[in-house]
């Protein structure tokens, strides 16, 4: 199977590489996509959702990549529900890793809530380049908290602006229902930064979550648990 990971806000394909160096010694080929607007000098202010959910749809039909499980972290989660049923005969599976499952015109900031969204578009919208930046108190309260500061701070000087179009724009439609491939749903046990509980997520892809140690940060800091837990569902 040719394994797609998407990154979550702020990261890039860098912060699957652990779980993608463990698929890919299991046999598989496991490609770790940076979204546009997320590498280290991008412009992210006329970054779009539909160009991330574009960009991944192309890089899986330029890579012909076939019997594509695509697996999504977080905010990640948001782009693989509107490049699902792009994919046709490509796709044979959807793994979703303590990641948000949209509704149709639900932006991320509209999952988070009436307040926490409101102060999102607000902050978004008075930045100078139309995107939201994570600073360290909250990326450690909220993402990976109990873990030992220096991996804390290691981590967060990796992480770039959101682009504001990523979490604002909304899916006119959600792919994900009535797939006839392999849903599944990982959640870290110590996960606090979604916005809705894990099981209610998990429910939207009609499963139910399958735990796994950590904090929002599982996909680097049990790297093992989550290729494992990966490699344990069930093929189409």
């Amino acid at each position: 199977m040719d394994y797609v990971f998407v990154p979550g806000a702020w990261h890039g394909g860098w912060a699957w590489h652990p779980v993608a160096r463990r698929i890919a010694g299991a046999g598989h080929r496991a490609v770790a996509l940076t979204m546009p607007g997320m590498s280290a000098g991008d412009d992210p202010r006329e970054v779009r959702l539909a160009d991330a959910v574009a960009y991944l749809v192309a890089e899986v039909e330029r890579r012909d990549l076939t019997d594509v499980v695509l697996v999504g972290h977080s905010w990640g989660g948001i782009p693989i529900a509107g490049a699902a049923r792009r994919l046709g005969e490509r796709l044979g599976a959807v793994a979703m890793v303590s990641a948000f499952v949209p509704r149709a015109g639900e932006s991320m900031a509209d999952a988070m809530g009436p307040e926490v969204g409101a102060y999102l578009r607000a902050t978004i919208e008075a930045s100078a380049n139309f995107a939201f930046e994570l600073d360290f108190a909250a990326f450690r309260e909220s993402l990976m908290q109990d873990e030992p500061e220096q991996v804390q701070r290691l981590v967060h000087e990796l992480l770039v602006p959101q682009p504001g179009g990523y979490m604002l724009d909304a899916l006119g439609e959600v792919g994900l229902a009535g797939l006839d491939v392999p849903m599944t749903y990982l959640l870290a046990e110590r996960d606090q930064a979604l916005a809705r509980p894990g099981a209610e997520l998990a429910a939207r892809l009609g499963v139910e979550p399958v735990l796994v140690p950590g904090t929002h940060e599982a996909i680097i800091t049990h790297a093992d648990d989550v290729a494992k837990a990966l490699l344990a569902q069930p093929e189409r």
